[in-house]
């Protein structure tokens, strides 16, 4: 669970209930409903319209990652790595079979996969890295609806609130329906830059910080397999491997 993410969420939307509060407003006068349908339902139909439905998928999978990440410990990976090169060195790369049902992910039991297949370490290094920045591609995609949603909201907002001032100019002879336009005029407003700024720019960031993390993390992974294909040794392996950490890994034989 990233705490980080949720205090971020309680303490923006808090901060701003909070000043509507102590400037002696009404909490209940943010809740309008037109404006909601306005700027929420006109960002999802700008934003359905831009994405193909397998990135709409998949940036609909990876909204959870925003509180609940996706594990990446770079120290784990690294000693997973030493262990595979220790075994190779012992049992031979044909002893990694061994390793493979113990790996979900599927990039790793790919990369296993050639080396116990006895491919070269040009080979292996091309196609980790076709399929290393393939996923890290979609990913960004994915991430960049959000980024589009938090374009859209704003302009939506902006178009909700001269819609309001449309209704309040037609029922100028009508005191009893200018309120409700006005409150629809600048709660759309604060719908769009609000939505952007607080949920939809920052969701987008944060989830491109975890692709980029787990690409991060398949890079170890793919250095350190093409390593072993190469034959060297599993201290060397560990101590390239550290430089990823920015001399942050702890010698721990």
């Amino acid at each position: 669970m990233d705490l980080l993410s949720i205090t971020g969420i309680l303490v923006g939307v808090g901060a701003i209930l909070l000043g509507v509060v102590l400037d002696g407003g009404d909490i209940g006068s943010l809740l309008n409903v037109p404006a909601l349908i306005i700027v929420f339902g006109g960002t999802l139909g700008a934003t359905l319209l831009q994405f193909p439905p397998v990135i709409f998928i998949r940036s609909m999978k990876m909204l959870s990652w925003v509180l609940m990440p996706k594990e990446g410990n770079l120290l784990a990976q690294i000693d997973k790595v030493v262990y595979w090169s220790n075994m190779a060195r012992k049992d031979g790369l044909l002893g990694l079979e061994n390793a493979l049902p113990e790996e979900k992910d599927p990039f790793i039991r790919k990369g296993l996969q050639l080396l116990v297949d006895g491919n070269d370490a040009d080979a292996i290094r091309d196609i980790l890295e076709l399929d290393m920045y393939a996923k890290e591609n979609m990913g960004i995609q994915a991430a960049g609806l959000y980024e589009a949603m938090g374009g859209y909201a704003p302009t939506i907002g902006i178009l909700g609130a001269v819609m309001g001032l449309i209704h309040v100019m037609q029922n100028l002879t009508n005191p009893e329906l200018l309120g409700q336009g006005i409150a629809t005029a600048f709660v759309a407003t604060i719908y769009g830059v609000g939505s952007a700024n607080l949920v939809f720019l920052p969701v987008a960031n944060k989830l491109k910080t975890h692709v980029q993390e787990l690409t991060q993390v398949r890079e170890i992974l793919a250095e350190g397999i093409i390593a072993i294909a190469d034959g060297e040794n599993p201290r060397n392996i560990k101590l390239k491997l550290g430089g990823y950490l920015h001399d942050a890994y702890e010698d721990k034989d």
